[in-house]
């Protein structure tokens, strides 16, 4: 047979231009074999080689019923041969094949009768393994199987990034027939998506061969064109057996519900770090506008970008406050808090200390008198007059790029304290209904913190008061001495209260000079001090020895509710340049001499005011013109820190140095060893002995 004979199927045309292979019969193994009408092999593929065993050489120009067919099918496999050739009909089956080295084989058969264009009768024979054909058409029939009817939508796309195939699940996913699809782009096809991310991610496996699980993505389909919906997509390289590549398999799985899940999730997370966090840090004293500043601080930049703490005036003062629909809320602003210290917003914002008058129909007045939050996740132009304390503050806010606000309540114990007032500029998401929630959250759990500053406060205030009118106001000079003194009053309400100091003037130029200190603390202790100030005045004017009066105050104490009491009581007699002492376990007062180093005065201690049955007794200790005497209480010098010895040397330390006036080492004395967290008062008082006129 020559070459220009070469046969062509029956009814086929030739197939025109050059076709790169899919590699599926080198998959399949498929061999071809052209009879001649006698059935001598005219041709011989090298997949027949490998098939049948028979090289080229030994097959060509036998008769194939020799070589390829097993003898027991002999007379069948002829007749078949023969039926062909004479019908044209094609015959396709199965049958055991003898090979070369004697094993046998079930092998898959196609028979057609081919013409050449001389009318010249051949026969072609396509020959494959059975289990090789069986074994991919099993796998043909599972991935048709899991394609069609998989819940995830998968899609295939060439390489230009068309579809070329999507299944039923991909279709419904998208609300768009398959048909639609086909030839057409992503973008083309769902214009409601990120296409640009995809695009981009499709091309980078295309490129490297490297898949892509699990990307997600965001966007609306025709399936359901008013919600968003997030998906899970997976893109693979397809390649054939050759490694050319076809394009792309994507794989598509709706998680909209699991995503929203995992931001609830987060969102409660975050809800719940920073209501630790506010829990940590709100409250760690007892100071009101410390405590709003803590709230402020929490909510910058976790939940607003601007933040103000506002208490109702009368709450401040101790009243409550209910507001009619047509009264202005009297707002005192504690605390503000912006971002990155926004200068338009923090000028909008009412500076901390500083009381406004909002009008009835402004949003915190709302807030504040209806106990409710107040939301305006988005806001216009015309909502900031409501917002703001003033038009200058609208057009602030309105440079500051306010586009949310929420106002929530601040309440403890049933009664509205204030608002906790936010406002958004950076951050680009509206408040929303979780926002509400977790601001609720926080000015719950800080209203309560308030309300305690603030009854604190309200109670130091009145301790403090009781004190400071309890204690003397005495002319810088009497009886031939120069007086000064100090005090302060201790850290926490329930400390305020116990000390005291007095100059009383007595006949003859005399003066006493007093400090003592009531153990316990708080208003009955400074209740307790103010008697004992009294009957001291009243013993003074007796002109009683120093132990004489502290005797009579020891059985006075006794009285007053088992209360005990320290105390140092001292009189200056000019004329005699002399000081009688008497203490009653009281800190020994300090005595500066000039060109002396300061000396702690060695007196018998005592024992305390309210012990009863001990002896007190008087020292005298003589003053000259110039000398100076230092009374204080335990809280100048006491710390937990450090030993009392050696915070009465650093007390020596301060005193040895030029002449001061009194007032400055008055100032120095309490500036320098009164600790802030010292939970106790202080009293001080120094007198100088003058020079005789």
């Amino acid at each position: 047979m020559s070459a220009a004979r070469s046969p062509v199927a029956e009814g086929d045309g030739p197939v025109r231009g050059a076709v790169r292979p899919s590699g599926l019969l080198d998959v399949l193994g498929v061999a071809s074999v052209v009879l001649d009408a006698q059935g001598r092999i005219v041709l011989w593929s090298p997949q027949a080689e490998e098939l049948f065993g028979y090289s080229a050489r030994e097959a060509l120009g036998e008769y194939a019923a020799r070589i390829m067919v097993h003898e027991q099918y002999l007379d069948l496999v002829v007749k078949l041969f023969a039926d062909v050739m004479a019908t044209g009909q094609s015959w396709a089956g199965a049958f055991p094949i003898r090979r070369k080295d004697g094993t046998t084989r079930l092998v898959e058969f196609r028979n057609m009768r081919l013409l050449d264009d001389h009318g010249d009768v051949f026969a072609l024979g396509l020959a494959a393994d059975q289990s090789t054909v069986r074994g991919l058409e099993r796998d043909v029939a599972l991935s048709t199987r899991v394609v069609a009817h998989s819940p995830i939508g998968l899609a295939v796309l060439d390489t230009d990034l068309r579809y070329v195939s999507v299944n039923p699940a991909l279709e419904r996913l998208n609300g768009i027939p398959a048909d639609d699809h086909l030839g057409r782009t992503v973008r083309e096809v769902l214009p409601h998506i990120d296409a640009d991310a995809l695009d981009a991610a499709a091309r980078e496996v295309l490129r490297t061969g490297r898949p892509i699980v699990d990307r997600e993505t965001v966007g609306r389909t025709p399936a359901d064109p008013e919600e968003e919906h997030t998906w899970s997509i997976s893109l693979y390289r397809l390649e054939d057996a050759l490694g050319t590549v076809l394009g792309v398999a994507a794989s598509v799985v709706d998680i909209t519900e699991q995503h929203r899940a995992t931001v609830e999730a987060e969102a409660a997370r975050r809800r719940l770090t920073v209501i630790a966090d506010a829990s940590a840090r709100i409250g760690t004293t007892l100071e009101l506008d410390r405590t709003a500043r803590e709230l402020a601080d929490v909510a910058v930049p976790e939940l607003a970008d601007i933040a103000a703490v506002d208490l109702l005036e009368a709450v401040v003062d101790g009243r409550r406050s209910s507001l009619g629909p047509s009264e202005p809320a009297v707002i005192r602003a504690l605390a503000v808090k912006a971002e990155d210290d926004d200068s338009a917003a923090l000028g909008a914002a009412d500076p901390p200390g500083q009381v406004a008058r909002y009008g009835p129909d402004r949003l915190v007045t709302e807030c504040v008198r209806s106990g409710d939050p107040v939301l305006v996740a988005e806001v216009q132009e015309a909502d900031l007059p409501r917002i703001a304390r003033s038009p200058e503050a609208a057009g602030l806010l309105a440079r500051a790029g306010v586009h949310s606000y929420l106002a929530v309540p601040l309440i403890a114990r049933g009664e509205v304290l204030g608002a906790l007032d936010l406002k958004r500029t950076r951050n680009p998401l509206p408040f929303s209904e979780d926002d509400v929630l977790l601001a609720r959250e926080l000015a719950a759990r800080a209203a309560v913190q308030i309300d305690n500053a603030r009854w604190y406060q309200n109670a130091r205030d009145t301790a403090l008061t009781l004190q400071r009118s309890l204690l003397p106001s005495h002319p810088p000079v009497t009886g031939g001495l120069e007086v000064a003194s100090r005090y302060q009053p201790a850290g926490a309400t329930a400390e305020v209260g116990g000390d005291w100091f007095d100059v009383i003037p007595l006949d003859g130029c005399k003066t006493a000079l007093v400090v003592g200190d009531v153990m316990g603390s708080g208003i009955n202790a400074a209740a307790t001090m103010g008697r004992l100030r009294t009957a001291t005045n009243t013993l003074a004017s007796l002109d009683l020895e120093p132990a004489r009066l502290l005797e009579h105050l020891d059985r006075i104490t006794q009285d007053l509710d088992h209360s005990i009491a320290t105390c140092v009581y001292a009189v200056h007699d000019p004329r005699l340049r002399q000081c009688r002492i008497a203490n009653a376990g009281h800190l020994p007062p300090v005595r500066l001499r000039a060109g002396r180093k300061p000396e702690l005065l060695e007196l018998p201690t005592g024992a305390p005011l309210g012990v009863g049955g001990v002896a007190f007794s008087t020292t005298t200790v003589d003053l000259d013109p110039g000398d100076r005497l230092v009374l204080y209480t335990d809280g100048l010098v006491e710390t937990r820190q450090h030993p009392l010895d050696e915070r009465l040397d650093a007390l020596l330390d301060l005193l040895d140095g030029p002449d001061r006036a009194l007032e400055e080492v008055c100032d120095l004395l309490v500036r320098t060893l009164h600790q802030p967290d010292n939970s106790d008062d202080v009293a001080l008082l120094i007198a100088r002995v003058q020079t005789p006129s």
